[in-house]
């Protein structure tokens, strides 16, 4: 048998989160959607069979998203012509029907294979897909996290596998049905997580003939793939400044893979050209948002930072505070993930200031005792914590917490300078996201809470708060002042 080589060029995105704009970084333009436009019509060009997937997160984090509920950011996707896309968890931020009415306007597949409706247990998408390029054939199977469970709470219709073991055996069910033969490529595209592709990579049975995992929603950026099971885990940190390359050498005689390379590429001048067909329409909806939302709310002190979900940071402490000024609750539980850009200021405009905390939310007030407050902290601080698996929060002043992660103890709870009793009574602010999930998010019922004193809303919008404060406070800062510190 003589073996034929062929050539598979793989491109992959994940989490644009709306980054569609150029930066300038040391006098040089990197990143958005015109230059990444271009190195994929530069790559299309340079080679025959080029195949190039998105795994997820498309939507939230720009104006230019939010002001058109995702309409625009489909036109632009449209435009950038990916062959494949996986549903990331922030594809349902506007609403499941809204997704189903987005999806039918995308003018590319979008597969996932464990999204079902609950009354009869049909998939919502189409599970997978099979790309024909060069006379081979590449199996897409799209995965996601769980976390779409806490974005649909109130959607009863819709459910997803809730672990791992349950994805992979879909996995498993697809494979054995729908992979022939004639079945050169079986890749998953997930929204999972980098942790979870890693275990997911685990649990593959060999004989399904997985050959590659390319993920997203972690934000990891990669200088090597990540071997398991096998299978080569790839992903492509977030955003447009960076795109993902798999160079593969597939031999058609015996069905392999004989050799393959994989890089992440850096997006600016001197790796890709502009789109100028792109560029125009970017620059058309930018037309309309800079009109509305290019005003000066405030100005901040200096710049600050939110460098990591884990941790303490100054943007933080900031937003935490804000939102227990002059509150009826004693402490805010500010969601980490709400705050999207690492850092801002001190110029703050109006878009700056909404892309910074795009999903609005309502304001709930809980009351909790000290003995299950310590176990709310107990839990937020568990192992899974440290990787991405898990909600955190930034905490308003007032708050100190030690925790010692190698003994899994807290060593410090103390509100107001006074060390946390069992019998002590708190009032907690949190995101109706959050409130949603307060079981799984917090570890404590929220029954059991609910006989403290009755839940209640004290704000309709987190973001309406925000704005008025930012505006009629000007010079406002904030530091790392040990309100959380995690020895090892």
């Amino acid at each position: 048998m003589i073996d034929n080589l062929k050539n598979i060029t793989i491109l992959h995105s994940n989490d644009f989160h709306g980054d569609f704009l150029p930066k300038i970084e040391n006098g040089r333009e990197t990143g958005g959607l015109a230059r990444l436009s271009g190195y994929v019509s530069k790559v299309r060009s340079e080679n025959e069979n080029v195949i190039y997937a998105l795994a997820g997160d498309m939507f939230r984090g720009s104006i230019i998203d939010s002001e058109y509920q995702g309409l625009s950011t489909i036109d632009l996707m449209n435009n950038l012509r990916p062959d494949v896309a996986t549903v990331g968890n922030h594809e349902v931020d506007y609403g499941f029907a809204h997704l189903l009415f987005l999806e039918k306007c995308a003018k590319f597949p979008i597969v996932n294979a464990n999204l079902f409706i609950t009354m009869n247990n049909s998939r919502v998408f189409t599970p997978y897909i099979n790309l024909e390029v060069g006379g081979m054939k590449v199996m897409f199977i799209g995965i996601l996290t769980d976390e779409v469970l806490a974005s649909t709470k109130s959607e009863k219709i819709i459910g997803t596998f809730i672990d791992l073991e349950s994805a992979a055996k879909e996995v498993g069910i697809i494979c054995d049905n729908y992979r022939t033969t004639a079945t050169d490529l079986t890749v998953l595209l997930t929204h999972i997580g980098y942790e979870n592709d890693v275990k997911l990579a685990g649990l593959l049975d060999p004989d399904w003939g997985v050959d590659l995992i390319i993920g997203g929603h972690s934000h990891t950026f990669m200088e090597t793939p990540t071997v398991v099971n096998g299978v080569p885990i790839v992903q492509a940190g977030m955003g447009s400044g960076v795109i993902g390359r798999l160079d593969i050498l597939y031999n058609t005689g015996p069905g392999m893979i004989s050799d393959i390379k994989w890089e992440c590429v850096p997006i600016n001048e001197d790796t890709a050209p502009v789109d100028e067909v792109m560029a125009d329409l970017i620059d058309s909806y930018r037309t309309e948002t800079d009109t509305k939302y290019k005003r000066v709310v405030t100005r901040w002190a200096r710049t600050l930072t939110h460098p990591s979900r884990e941790q303490e940071t100054e943007m933080g402490n900031l937003y935490a505070d804000v939102m227990v000024d002059d509150a009826s609750y004693d402490i805010m539980l500010f969601g980490s993930g709400s705050i999207r850009k690492k850092e801002l200021g001190p110029v703050i405009e109006y878009q700056d200031m909404l892309e910074n905390t795009p999903f609005d939310d309502v304001i709930y007030m809980v009351e909790v005792t000290g003995a299950q407050w310590r176990r709310i902290v107990q839990h937020l601080m568990r192992d899974d914590a440290w990787v991405g698996e898990t909600e955190f929060y930034q905490v308003s002043r007032g708050v100190k917490i030690v925790y010692r992660k190698s003994t899994h103890t807290i060593e410090e709870l103390s509100f107001r300078g006074e060390p946390v009793t069992d019998d002590m009574r708190l009032k907690l602010g949190i995101q109706a996201y959050h409130y949603n999930n307060f079981d799984a998010f917090f570890g404590v019922p929220l029954e059991e809470v609910k006989k403290n004193r009755r839940p209640r809303v004290t704000a309709t919008s987190q973001n309406n708060i925000i704005e008025e404060y930012f505006s009629t406070n000007s010079g406002l800062d904030a530091k790392v002042e040990g309100r959380i510190t995690v020895l090892e």
